[in-house]
């Protein structure tokens, strides 16, 4: 298949790698409001053969752009059984409405519940298995400047009964902590045969990656990409997600 690959990248964390070892010969670069879109040949036209034939001498410099632009899935973060235990927990909290970024409402866009567990006791444990998660994948993917956990996580439910889901949308916004979040991780806290519909779809480019359903696993991805959670039609779908920060992508 040939064909030109546009990979959009609002990761100062990679625009030094990308200045250095691509943008002489295979990449031009635009600036696009705040992100920095980068466009460069995997495969390359027969038109173009000179830029084909250098996009071929960087394999190991597409391979580490493949990884920290994927959406990665990881078996078995969480038991089924700390799933069910951190459901059961979060009922003690009061529930509020999901809004958008901006802390504004528009249910044609989203359509949730949601309960941060710094609010709910006994759940520190959570978060020490979230943060080795993110180390562990921060060091063999993405290698972004992280530096802390600014938000508390959060479990969302998103029931049938009034057509929960939540629309394309990116997690980085002009908030003082949505435009350090750089990277996102999704937990699976429902079993697959418990609800319809629902699924968490990631658009890392022109192609759409459905998450992983099973119960436990957690799927991470930049939080500059597009994804959204389409609606549910039948059951509740429960997910626990939170975001790792560093100084915010120019």
């Amino acid at each position: 298949m040939t064909g030109l690959v546009l990979l959009c990248i609002s990761s100062c964390d990679a625009m030094s790698f990308f200045r250095k070892t691509l943008f002489p010969k295979v990449c031009r670069v635009t600036e696009q409001t705040s992100l920095n879109v980068v466009v460069f040949c995997l495969f390359g036209r027969k038109r173009d053969s000179a830029l084909q034939e250098s996009c071929r001498s960087y394999p190991r410099q597409r391979q580490m752009v493949a990884k920290m632009m994927g959406v990665h899935s990881i078996e078995g973060g969480f038991t089924p059984e700390e799933c069910d235990e951190i459901v059961i927990a979060k009922t003690v909290a009061p529930a509020r409405e999901a809004l958008l970024v901006g802390q504004n409402r528009d249910h044609n866009l989203r359509r949730s519940d949601l309960v941060w567990l710094d609010e709910v006791d006994g759940m520190a444990w959570v978060m020490e298995r979230l943060i080795d998660v993110v180390r562990t994948s921060n060091r063999n993917w993405f290698d972004f400047d992280l530096r802390e956990f600014a938000e508390s996580p959060q479990v969302a439910s998103y029931d049938a009964t009034d057509g929960g889901h939540f629309t394309w949308h990116s997690d980085i916004g002009d908030g003082p902590m949505a435009q350090k979040r750089k990277l996102t991780l999704v937990a699976q806290l429902s079993k697959p045969e418990r609800y319809d519909g629902g699924d968490l779809e990631v658009m890392p480019g022109a192609h759409i990656i459905a998450a992983n359903r099973t119960q436990g696993s957690i799927t991470i991805f930049p939080s500059f990409h597009l994804h959204q959670v389409t609606p549910v039609s039948r059951g509740t779908r429960r997910s626990l997600t939170v975001w790792a920060h560093g100084p915010k992508f120019q």
